[in-house]
């Protein structure tokens, strides 16, 4: 099976939190990667997600290393709504 990734940063300007991580997550830019596979039998390219992970900086006291979590694409888009809709300072 054809496997892409994705990979693109996106925006919060307000703490956040997403549905599976146990913490509020600072303001900033994050690295989404999105896993896709070709649905296979069409006569056109055609892929779906199976996959939507975020890059997060590790819980206390390994601030310094990365985590990658495995996400919702719901519940990011959740969390980017709630971002953009929250009033600015």
């Amino acid at each position: 099976m054809t496997m892409r990734s994705r990979r693109e940063t996106i925006h919060f300007g307000h703490p956040f939190r997403i549905k599976g991580i146990d913490r509020e997550l600072a303001p900033g830019a994050y690295e989404v990667v999105t896993d896709e596979e070709m649905i296979e039998g069409l006569s056109f390219p055609c892929f779906r997600r199976v996959a939507t992970m975020i890059m997060v900086p590790a819980a206390a006291p390994h601030r310094s290393s990365m985590e990658m979590i495995s996400i919702s694409s719901v519940d990011l888009s959740d969390a980017q709504r709630i971002d953009a809709s929250a009033p600015r300072d």
